[in-house]
């Protein structure tokens, strides 16, 4: 039996638009619920730690509130609390923290990592959300200081979006490191941090969640393709540029309701 491979992709395709600019659906199946804004997180939370994004104990997700005098990217936020696993949290569980990271409301402390968080709230007003975790193959990758390749078309959603952190300072527990860390991250919306793991932002909830449960898989196919020693072929910068708008832009919204829908027939609790 002769073996063929198919021939290298081609990286001059012209640009495609992609997107709800190409098409849009008429109507896509809802949640069947409203969410407030601390339920959404909640179920952002245990869809994440279900789908293997996060290490037990570790990580957090910070979302700045949109209501009450605190509003904008300088004002308070929705955190998890320190000791709670991800799969556990319910609505009633999460912290508001101001945006020196002290606890306003909430039954518990919160990490002193929440540094990470507030100091690039402060800096990147487009970041509403902020997700930080320890999936596995992300941590493959940050183990080597190796950024994932584009191998496969799921993985157009980051085009652009990736970057590397190449330097492990320990922990990040004080307002400082935390600064310094947000510039190192600068403008970027998915950065591996070397020898520790991912940190995700987005503007909505909705968004960071779907990028966040997709990136461990594109690294994993990623680690995967490096291990058969072949170069993966090329999918061309126009091309990902449409799929990249179309994941995002008629992806983002029918992720999350999928998710949220499986999560609430699972896990009421959730909201409570």
């Amino acid at each position: 039996m002769t073996l063929t491979t198919a021939p290298p992709g081609s990286t001059d395709a012209p640009l495609r638009d992609g997107g709800t600019a190409t098409w849009s659906p008429r109507i896509s199946p809802p949640i069947g619920v409203d969410l407030t804004e601390r339920q959404a997180l909640a179920c952002a939370f245990r869809i994440l730690g279900h789908s293997g994004f996060s290490e037990n104990i570790a990580g957090h997700i910070t979302m700045v509130r949109s209501d009450g005098p605190a509003d904008g990217p300088d004002g308070a936020m929705w955190v998890n609390p320190w000791g709670l696993w991800w799969e556990e949290i319910a609505a009633s569980d999460l912290c508001v923290v101001d945006r020196d990271g002290t606890v306003l409301e909430g039954r518990w402390d919160v990490t002193p990592a929440i540094h990470i968080h507030t100091e690039l709230h402060r800096v990147r007003p487009d970041a509403r959300v902020v997700v930080h975790n320890h999936p596995y193959y992300v941590t493959v990758l940050a183990a080597i200081g190796v950024l994932p390749q584009i191998v496969h078309q799921t993985g157009c959603m980051y085009d652009g979006d990736l970057a590397l952190v190449h330097e492990y300072t320990g922990e990040v527990d004080d307002a400082a490191l935390g600064a310094d860390l947000a510039r190192r991250i600068g403008d970027s919306s998915v950065v591996i941090l070397a020898s520790h793991g991912i940190i995700v932002t987005a503007p909505t909830i909705q968004e960071a969640t779907y990028r966040s449960a997709s990136i461990d898989r594109a690294c994993r196919l990623a680690y995967d393709v490096m291990l058969l020693g072949r170069d993966p072929l090329q999918i061309a910068p126009g091309l990902r540029h449409g799929m990249k708008k179309s994941l995002l832009e008629r992806g983002t919204d029918v992720f999350w309701a999928g998710a949220v829908r499986s999560l609430l027939r699972r896990e009421p609790d959730v909201l409570d």
